[in-house]
This record gives C-alpha cells, sequence and structure tokens, in this order.
C-alpha cells in the first residue's frame, strides 16, 4: 500500500482531536534497546515522532488486521502490535505506567475498521429487534414512547381521514398536482385558504396558475386571483413596502443633509 508522505504529515501534525496521545517506548527492530518516542493516535493510524514538538513523524503505523496484546519482556508494561503473516513485523511498545499501558490497549484494540464493523453490525442487530418485538421476525415497526393512540370504538368518522391518493400523482407543467385525483370532484375554492368540503374533509390549497393556459383559462384565473387576493400576494405587498421604505431611507441618509 502506498501512502503520500506530505498528506500524512499534514494529518499526523493538524488540529484534528487525536484518540490518544503521549510518550512510549518503542523497541528498535534491529537492536532490542528502547526509544523515547511522542506517540500520537487518529482513526486507524498510529504516528511516532522523535519528540512531542517535532513537526514531522518518524513512522507510522496502520493498525488494520493486528492484534494488541502484552507480552513478556524485561521492560515493564509491555504489549505488542502483532500482524497475520510469516514476514510482518511485530512492535514491542512499553509505557510508564500501567494505567497509561491500560489506556493505550483499548485504544489501539478499538482503532482498527474491522472493530467499528463489529460494533455497527451488533448495534443494527439490536435495533432489528428493537423493531421486531419480543416475537422478532414479525416485520413490526417500533415507535417511541407516548405516539401510541387508542382506536376510537364504534362507527365514528375520524375528521382527519384523507382520500387515498394514487401510487403516482398526475403531473402538471413538471409538477405533482397534489389535489388533482381522478375520480374526486371538488368545487374551485374562493377563500383563498384551504378550508373543509361538505363531507367535512379539509381540502388542499389552491394551485397557482398554469404557466401555459389558454386565452380562456388565463381569463377565468386572473377574475379569480383578483376576486380574492392570495396570501402570499398580501404578504409581498406588506413587505415590498417595508423594503420600500428602508431603501428611501437609505437613500437620504446616503446623500446627506441637503
Amino acid at each position: 500500500m502506498k501512502l503520500n508522505e506530505r498528506s500524512l504529515a499534514f494529518y499526523a501534525t493538524c488540529d484534528s482531536p487525536a484518540d490518544n496521545a503521549g510518550f512510549l517506548y518503542k523497541r528498535g527492530e534491529r537492536h532490542t534497546a528502547y526509544h523515547r518516542r511522542w506517540f500520537v493516535l487518529k482513526g486507524n493510524m498510529l504516528f511516532y515522532f522523535e519528540e512531542r514538538e517535532s513537526r514531522e513523524p518518524v513512522g507510522v503505523i496502520v493498525l488494520e488486521g493486528c492484534t494488541v496484546e502484552l507480552c513478556d519482556s524485561a521492560a515493564e508494561f509491555t504489549f505488542a502490535i502483532r500482524f497475520g503473516g510469516a514476514k510482518s513485523r511485530t512492535y514491542v511498545l512499553a509505557a510508564e505506567s500501567q494505567a497509561a499501558m491500560e489506556s493505550w490497549v483499548k485504544s489501539l484494540s478499538r482503532a482498527s475498521f474491522d472493530y467499528l464493523r463489529l460494533v455497527v453490525r451488533e448495534l443494527e442487530k439490536q435495533l432489528e429487534e428493537m423493531r421486531g418485538g419480543p416475537a422478532g421476525g414479525r416485520g413490526g415497526c417500533w415507535q417511541p414512547p407516548g405516539s401510541w393512540k387508542p382506536k376510537p370504538s364504534g362507527p365514528e368518522r375520524s375528521p382527519e381521514r384523507l382520500p387515498a391518493l394514487p401510487a403516482v400523482l398526475p403531473k402538471e407543467n413538471g409538477c405533482a398536482v397534489w389535489n388533482n385525483v381522478p375520480g374526486v370532484d371538488r368545487s374551485p375554492d374562493t377563500s383563498g385558504c384551504g378550508g373543509h368540503d361538505g363531507e367535512g374533509n379539509p381540502r388542499p390549497p389552491p394551485l397557482p396558475p398554469r404557466r401555459r393556459a389558454s386565452s380562456s383559462e388565463a381569463g377565468s384565473a386572473g377574475v379569480a386571483a383578483a376576486e380574492s387576493p392570495s396570501i402570499f400576494c398580501r404578504l409581498h405587498e406588506r413587505y415590498g413596502q417595508e423594503v420600500a421604505r428602508l431603501r428611501q431611507d437609505w437613500l437620504d441618509r446616503r446623500r446627506g443633509p441637503q
């Protein structure tokens, strides 16, 4: 696997939060002597520097496909990072205290994406069990507490029930027209608001006029708009006057005293 050294150096020294950081003693690959290095763990990458103030890391360990375990050594508080394979290198590290060693072992064991994948699978399994209920596998839907509502007893009809909409809504000028349901006749609403129809069902708000309309349809739409101006027009006129007044005040201040 090829890694960009400049990108790694920037990522190691940038201001992104580290999962763990501190001094560890690293045993050399050829010589068994331990060298004190500053280690920084970010994601699944373990960087180590010669000093804490160093601007470039000496090396990096990609923590994928490895195991972190305690090992027997002459030094105290030692642990090893082992990779699978005959020619893979084993990194032997030593902490300065028992608490630091336990903290590093825990952080390194949870750094790989394999561990995160196992955690996600376990969470998904628990979520499916919560949705399925005690029986499980029934396709039930979990609802938060307080969302349950008792069913009305008797043939009482709920006033909030809406007529069934088709699977694919008809479109006008490329936009879905949600109140143009086939088989449902509605009288045109001239009140400017939704309201209810004769059966008590809530009526949707009026549609804007078509952009491609014939002369007769455009005339009828203009008459309807003239008879009952929409709420949007009233709001537009109200805030338009306020904007015009503010603009005039700004122009007067810009001109200064005459």
